[in-house]
C-alpha cells in the first residue's frame, strides 16, 4: 500500500517541531476488556502500524488501564513508529496527581514518554493546576504535547485564555455524520486558532444517532457507487477537507484484520461533490448551537 495521503499537521510549538499525522488513527476504547482475545487486539494495532495508522489513542479510563497495557504490548520494540496519545481522568488532573497518573500510564504502556496527553473531560480541578502539571510533565520529557477532550467552545476559550493554554494541541470530541453539532461553533473556533480536532466514534458507534448510519440508504448507495464500504464512506466524510484544509483526525477502533485494513484504505478514499451533497441533504448539520455530544 502507498503511504497515507490524508494527513493533518499539529503546529510547531516553542518545545516541539510541527508533526504530520495520518488523518485516521487507531482507537482503543473497549480493548483490554476481554471482548476480543488480547493477542488479536495486539496484532490489530501492530497491523495498523504496518499500514500507516501510526497514531494510537488510549486512556487510563479504558478497561481501568487494561487498554494501555494492550498498547504497551503492541508497541514492544516499535515505540518510535507510533504517535502515542493517552488521557487523564479529570479527578486525577491536579497539580501533583496528574503527574502520578501520567507515570502510571507510562508504566502500563512500557514507555518513557507520551506524544500527546489529554484531559479526558472538564472536571472540578482548576485548569490552572492541570496546565501546571502538563507543563511540568513536558519539561521532564514525559509528554511532548498536551490537549483536551470533550471541551465545548466556551470551555476551550477559557482554557486558551490562561497562561500556557494556547499550547493546547487538540480537542478530542465525538463526531460523525449523525452527530454534527460541533460544526456550528466549536470546529470554526478551533480552525480559527489552528487547533485540529480528533473525532472519536467516527463510525457512529455512539452519540446522537438518527439512524443506523452504516445501513443508511444514502451511505450504502454512495459506497456501492464508489466501490468502498459504508464504514469507509463515514471515515472519508469525517476527515474531509473544509475550505482546502484537513484538520480532523478520526480514531476508529478495530480488532479484526479486515477492519484495520479497511480503515487504512479509507485514507485514500475520495468522496466527490455529489456524495457530499447527498450526505448533507440526508443528514444536515444543525443550524444552531447544540449541546456537545458526549459518551
Amino acid at each position: 500500500m502507498s503511504p497515507a495521503t490524508a494527513r493533518v499537521t499539529l503546529a510547531a510549538t516553542a518545545y516541539e517541531p510541527a508533526v504530520e499525522l495520518p488523518a485516521i488513527g487507531q482507537g482503543t476504547w473497549h480493548m483490554g476488556e476481554g471482548l476480543t482475545p488480547r493477542r488479536d487486539e495486539v496484532r490489530a494495532l501492530q497491523q495498523g502500524l504496518d499500514l500507516g495508522l501510526t497514531l494510537i489513542d488510549t486512556a487510563e479510563m479504558y478497561a481501568d488501564g487494561g487498554a494501555e497495557a494492550v498498547v504497551g504490548d503492541a508497541l514492544a520494540g516499535r515505540r518510535d513508529e507510533a504517535f502515542l496519545v493517552s488521557k487523564v481522568y479529570p479527578w486525577n488532573a491536579g497539580r501533583d496527581s496528574a503527574i502520578a497518573a501520567c507515570e502510571r500510564s507510562l508504566a502500563r504502556l512500557k514507555t518513557d514518554r507520551l506524544d500527546l496527553y489529554l484531559l479526558h473531560w472538564p472536571g472540578s480541578v482548576p485548569l490552572e493546576e492541570t496546565l501546571e502539571a502538563f507543563e511540568r510533565l513536558r519539561d521532564a520529557g514525559k509528554i511532548r504535547r498536551f490537549g483536551v477532550s470533550n471541551f465545548d467552545v466556551d470551555e476551550l476559550a477559557a482554557l486558551h485564555a490562561l497562561p500556557g493554554g494556547e499550547d493546547c494541541a487538540v480537542n478530542q470530541v465525538l463526531y460523525h455524520l449523525g452527530s454534527r453539532g460541533i460544526e456550528h461553533s466549536l470546529l470554526p473556533w478551533q480552525r480559527e486558532h489552528g487547533m485540529p480536532a480528533m473525532a472519536y466514534c467516527p463510525l457512529a458507534q455512539a452519540g446522537g444517532l438518527r439512524d443506523d448510519l452504516l445501513g443508511h440508504p444514502e451511505v450504502m448507495g454512495i459506497a456501492a457507487r464508489l466501490g468502498v464500504t459504508p464504514a469507509q464512506v463515514l471515515l472519508a466524510w469525517a476527515i474531509r477537507p473544509i475550505d482546502g484544509r484537513r484538520d480532523v483526525i478520526a480514531i476508529p477502533k478495530a480488532a479484526r484484520p479486515e477492519h484495520v485494513e479497511q480503515n487504512a484504505v479509507a485514507l485514500h478514499v475520495k468522496l466527490d461533490d455529489d456524495a457530499y451533497a447527498r450526505l448533507d441533504a440526508a443528514l444536515p448539520a444543525p443550524r444552531h448551537k447544540v449541546a456537545l455530544d458526549i459518551v
